[in-house]
């Protein structure tokens, strides 16, 4: 567990989908984990999942939520405590390096999707903050290159969750999962240049997370203030 994140790979289909089950030991037994919205899951991919991102132990429960196996994306450029890599060991992920997002990782993301795969996309970067804030590129990019819908997903009450446990209490985690929605094409938007299309994008994507989360959760995408762009829901 020591080797470089740079090294990582998802680990193999079936070993993904067997670690399903260790997710719902933790959504059903450590947890009283609710999910909505699972009518909304597409029936097959490829599709990428954009979730807001509190706290470094959301994926599991992503995992339990959606009951596929998921291509994670997760930065290589971060220092993660070993208590908390143990998960990402078990199951693997396509590391990118914020720094300098190597073409391999883009392709490699794109090839899930070829293959008819899900992408597990925390667009906010790392879990630094309770507030949603403004997104990375990435899951834009990929599902403009790839043609691939976005699934937005929001989730809540991993916040004290060691505290809870410690106590043995369950704590209640939320997660609600919107309706998927296509970006457009970046030549329907005149006169736009490529940053502003990412970020009209981008912010759209986390209007979406917003509406799935209560106000307190929303910082700067509050539903309130929001005028819709253009997307293809």
């Amino acid at each position: 567990m020591k080797k470089s994140l740079n090294y990582y790979n998802p680990r193999p289909w079936i070993i993904r989908y067997l670690l399903g089950y260790l997710a719902l030991f933790l959504g059903t037994l450590l947890t009283r984990t609710k999910v909505s919205g699972r009518q909304n899951i597409p029936s097959g991919g490829p599709f990428v999942i954009a979730i807001n991102h509190f706290n470094r132990i959301d994926p599991p429960f992503i995992i339990f939520a959606i009951r596929r196996p998921i291509n994670f994306l997760m930065a290589s450029d971060q220092t993660v405590e070993n208590h908390l890599m143990w998960g990402p060991w078990l199951y693997g992920f396509i590391p990118i390096n914020r720094q300098s997002v190597a073409p391999s990782t883009v392709k490699r993301s794109l090839k899930v999707l070829k293959d008819g795969g899900i992408l597990g996309i925390f667009p906010e970067g790392e879990a630094t903050d309770n507030v949603l804030r403004p997104p990375k590129r990435g899951a834009v990019y990929l599902a403009s290159l790839s043609g691939a819908p976005i699934l937005p997903v929001s989730i809540i009450g991993l916040e004290n969750i060691w505290e809870y446990w410690f106590k043995g209490v369950r704590p209640k985690i939320q997660i609600r999962i919107g309706k998927p929605f296509k970006t457009v094409p970046r030549n329907t938007f005149v006169r736009q240049s490529k940053e502003n299309y990412f970020k009209e994008i981008g912010d759209e994507m986390m209007y979406k997370i917003a509406a799935l989360l209560p106000a307190k959760y929303r910082g700067r995408y509050q539903i309130s203030t929001h005028k819709p762009s253009k997307t293809a829901d």
